[in-house]
């Protein structure tokens, strides 16, 4: 779902155009003027702008110089009647994404616009991982003077200049994702996508849509052709996040890509040529995996040419704590404007006693919460210790209390009630609520994500 706005003067142009993106789930705003999609987008974030060419006031030409004089860098699709394509040409020389012929069919127009979008989702991601190689660059995404981080960032430097595939191991919360970043932002692929794929997250059949594509009809809902993230990350890299929950079946057809370098999208017999680096992460003993028949053992070797293994927090705590608490004191205090908070002597002995199940995630979340709530310069122990959980005290206490039950409910309303109130009362860490309540991330993931859904299509 995007955020789309339509400029054109006739609004029987509109009217048709809003009908067929909000068919496609898209949110969408029509101005009848350049006039007043200028003042539009100066109040509202959108993703995407259609307009028409001639427009009384100020045309199509004129409304993108005002955009790109005002630093508005939103993707633009100029609609022409045939015998002014010269001009459309022209306005995609001044940066429109591109340009469709009046009169054009629901297909013609929802496809371009799928494009664009993709464009656009694809630019902003680049740019987040340039700002993130920066970083790398610089080292200030790896904080720690620990012997086993020093280890870490050494083999890290040495695989990012291959094509090697490198498999990275680590509990959550570690940074395992932080490492592939670091590994593209040196290799010799780093102007070409990174793209990540949470296997985690989805159902089977929906990551090997996400994965390898699919063509229109290839099942219920596939009313367009799609490209895969292998096709859009062809000349980069693709990052496999939680491997291991991927099924067998899919496993075999992923090992395929990897040995043949080649796939078909769903629902199709066309084989598709790729060069793509892969990177995978996962928190599992994959070696008892393969024992136990739950991962190929195949694809195991084919995926662990170079293991990385991210140390927990616990084991560099004495040497990398107060360094990584300094630093996201300082990240948090620049960003908000703020002035920086210290932690104690006290405060930081109670951390290093503490055993971190959530590594440093969980120390950067808690950084947050303190930088915002602090009312002094100075954290102290008392601000902070009723959020730590220490190895003598249970790992969760659920309050069911909090659940209303003074009235018969769905079965299905109170298992939700129950895992957003246990979400909350860790906040928001996924891991930590699983466990508390003896499921899967997976299956917690997929609750979440089909709620979510289900509140956006109220």
């Amino acid at each position: 779902m995007a955020n789309i706005l339509i400029v054109d003067d006739k609004e029987m142009m509109r009217d048709s155009l809003q009908a067929i993106l909000v068919h496609g789930d898209h949110e969408v705003v029509a101005c009848e003027s350049a006039i007043e999609a200028l003042n539009q987008v100066r109040k509202f974030p959108f993703d995407l702008i259609i307009s028409d060419l001639k427009m009384p006031q100020m045309d199509g030409l004129a409304f993108i110089d005002e955009l790109r004089n005002s630093g508005i860098e939103i993707p633009l699709i100029m609609m022409t009647a045939y015998a002014d394509v010269s001009t459309a040409v022209q306005a995609m020389r001044k940066g429109a994404f591109d340009y469709i012929q009046k009169p054009f069919d629901a297909d013609a127009i929802s496809v371009l616009v799928d494009k664009a979008l993709e464009h656009s989702r694809m630019l902003n991601e680049n740019e987040a991982l340039r700002v993130d190689a920066t970083d790398w660059q610089r080292g200030k995404e790896f904080i720690g003077q620990s012997m086993v981080m020093q280890q870490v960032m050494n083999k890290v430097s040495q695989v990012a200049r291959t094509n090697c595939t490198v498999l990275i191991r680590g509990d959550s919360g570690t940074g395992k994702e932080m490492i592939a970043r670091a590994i593209h932002s040196q290799s010799p692929r780093t102007t070409k996508p990174l793209l990540c794929v949470n296997c985690a997250a989805l159902s089977s059949t929906l990551l090997e849509s996400e994965l390898f594509g699919h063509e229109k009809g290839a099942f219920t809902g596939a009313d367009r052709a799609r490209k895969g993230r292998f096709e859009l990350a062809d000349g980069g890299t693709l990052l496999l996040d939680e491997i291991s929950e991927m099924d067998l079946q899919l496993q075999a057809k992923l090992l395929r890509v990897l040995q043949e370098r080649e796939f078909e999208r769903v629902g199709s017999s066309v084989t598709r040529q790729v060069n793509v680096r892969l990177l995978a992460t996962t928190n599992r003993d994959l070696e008892k995996w393969v024992a136990e028949g739950k991962f190929r053992e195949d694809l195991f070797y084919r995926l662990n040419v170079v293991p990385i293994l991210l140390p927990n927090l616990a084991q560099r705590v004495s040497e990398d704590l107060e360094l990584l608490c300094d630093y996201f004191l300082e990240r948090f205090a620049q960003r908000e404007g703020a002035t920086k908070r210290h932690l104690s002597n006290e405060t930081l002995a109670m951390l290093k006693k503490y055993h971190w199940p959530g590594n440093v995630r969980e120390l950067e979340n808690l950084m947050e919460r303190v930088s915002i709530l602090c009312t002094s310069e100075i954290i102290t122990p008392d601000l902070i210790e009723g959020w730590l959980t220490f190895n003598d005290q249970p790992a969760a206490n659920i309050d069911a209390t909090i659940i209303d039950m003074s009235e018969p409910k769905p079965l299905a309303l109170v298992e939700r009630e129950v895992i957003e109130s246990t979400l909350r009362q860790f906040d928001g860490h996924r891991q930590k609520t699983a466990e508390a309540l003896g499921i899967g991330l997976r299956t917690l993931g997929m609750k979440l994500k089909k709620w979510q859904q289900e509140k956006a299509a109220v």
